[in-house]
């Protein structure tokens, strides 16, 4: 029987996070993750690291504050894979005033002490490179900052880290039964192993409830309310490396964001949730409501015949009771509770040991959410070092000055042999860790090229570093290649790592 400091159950953003904090705290940790990592929301995003200029309607100063600073600590932490972006927000006639807006970005531009990101202009809509790409009537829009992140990426990152300072990250391995133990909680694993652990943290997302009523037979006062979240990708709809910010008549907003160089991602929708979470996909009345909220802004409409790919998932939301679902708080609550083993084998609440479950959270406040977790479970573990992660780089993230562009020139002059594009990839997933794929150079062999910028050398890597079990967890997680591999090219490749799982 295994024994640890933490059980972290589920690994998407907020359980990587935590793992990655406590391990660096000096604890011992073992994660595990039922499916794959950031396979369910984690992976459904729109995949920004941003403060979230919306939630200034709904009075969440704090939580738009604390995102606010975080996204300049996350761009530090990964320049690799995050990255600014500048956002044009069109100011339409019938929706928000003008004097909203600019009152609303005038505090986003000062609310989060922003270092790093250039502050709000206002732009001429009818000028390149906008001219042409939206409806004749938008005159005027603001262009702010925010920052873009591979948000899968990103929880895997945690999850590197996380092992590299000790933490046994266990995929695709589900927690079966947990109950009290007299050392902490005996839990039971998929793969029949038994732990017990000093303390547990259930950042299961969707399934937090079902973890917590493995250990406790009633309902937890603090609320889940689940809202499913889609998207759409079509072909590149406008150039330049700018996103739009739409308002709709419905009060809501949506995205319209460059994606993977060729696409534009349009998101996303807000649908309370009341089936079982687990794999989705988006309706065809979210395509419909996704094409017609763009297509208000875009000169030219958009179908849904227009739509290449697709993807939803569901938020674990802390549940404010708002009416509304696109209302209610994206802030996160961390609730403790406590069970004891008792002679008899009966359940107490008398000096137990720790059960975190996490409630709500976004993507950019992950690593603010990890170090407050660690924090309020700091009684519990006296032994633990201080808060540490906020000047901390993730795994390949050390690139001198933060200048992306010229540590890929450098790369460019130490790999030759390797064709700029899948080079430019393999920089912007991987940063410095390139070495681990590419060798010390000059001459690289990147094994089969299966298409696009996917080669055996960085699928290889990926299932002996990356824990990719599946070929899906390479093509729509690890990387987003099967958007740009054909359908036989895809066929290939799976082929291929299937006989590589048999070896």
């Amino acid at each position: 029987m295994t024994s640890t400091d933490l059980l972290i159950i589920g690994g998407g953003i907020n359980g990587t996070a935590i793992a990655r904090d406590a391990a660096g705290r000096g604890l011992s940790v073992i994660l595990c993750e039922k499916d794959d990592l950031a396979r369910h929301t984690s992976s459904a995003s729109t995949k920004l690291i941003h403060g979230g200029l919306r939630y200034l309607e709904y009075y969440e100063f704090r939580l738009v504050r604390e995102a606010l600073i975080e996204r300049e600590v996350l761009l530090r932490s990964a320049p690799h894979i995050i990255r600014p972006m500048r956002f044009v927000l069109p100011y339409d006639q019938g929706q928000r005033p003008q004097w909203m807006l600019r009152l609303g970005l005038f505090l986003y531009d000062n609310l989060g002490g922003r270092e790093l990101l250039p502050g709000t202009k206002t732009v001429n809509l009818h000028k390149a490179p906008h001219d042409q790409v939206l409806e004749p009537r938008l005159k005027t829009g603001f262009e702010y900052s925010d920052c873009w992140v591979e948000d899968a990426r990103l929880v895997v990152l945690n999850a590197i880290d996380a092992a590299n300072r000790g933490a046994d990250i266990r995929v695709g391995t589900a927690v079966t039964a947990l109950s009290p133990h007299k050392d902490g909680y005996r839990a039971t694993l998929s793969d029949g192993a038994t732990i017990t652990a000093r303390g547990i943290v259930n950042a299961a997302g969707p399934w937090v409830d079902e973890v917590l009523f493995k250990i406790k037979r009633d309902r937890n006062e603090a609320g889940l309310r689940l809202i499913k979240g889609s998207h759409i990708v079509t072909k590149r709809l406008f150039p330049g490396d700018h996103a739009y910010m739409f308002q709709n008549a419905d009060n809501r907003i949506i995205f319209a964001i460059p994606y993977e160089g060729d696409y534009t991602l349009i998101g996303t929708t807000d649908v309370p949730w009341e089936a079982a979470p687990g794999p989705m996909d988006i309706s065809p009345e979210e395509v419909d409501y996704l094409c017609k909220a763009a297509s208000e802004y875009f000169a030219q409409d958009i179908h849904a015949s227009d739509v290449v790919w697709s993807y939803a998932g569901v938020r674990p939301l802390y549940d404010d009771k708002s009416e509304n679902a696109s209302a209610v708080t994206r802030d996160y609550v961390l609730d403790i509770d406590e069970f004891s083993a008792a002679p008899d084998g009966v359940e107490t609440t008398d000096e137990g040991r720790p059960v975190l479950s996490i409630y709500g959270g976004k993507i950019t406040t992950s690593r603010k959410l990890a170090e407050h977790a660690l924090q309020k479970l700091s009684p519990y573990y006296a032994e633990a070092s201080g808060d540490w992660t906020s000047e901390a780089q993730l795994p390949g993230g050390d690139i001198p000055a933060d200048d992306f562009e010229g540590f890929f020139t450098t790369q460019a002059a130490r790999y030759p042999d390797v064709p700029a594009d899948i080079l430019r990839h393999l920089c912007r997933a991987y940063g410095t860790r390139i070495t681990l794929i590419l060798g010390q150079g000059p001459k690289t062999d990147l094994g089969l090229h299966f298409g696009a910028q996917l080669t055996e050398a960085e699928a290889r890597y990926l299932c002996n570093h990356e824990w990719a079990r599946r070929a899906e967890d390479i093509l729509y997680r690890r990387t987003k290649q099967g958007l740009h591999l054909s359908a036989p090219e895809k066929q290939v490749f799976i082929n291929w790592f299937n006989q590589l799982a048999e070896l």
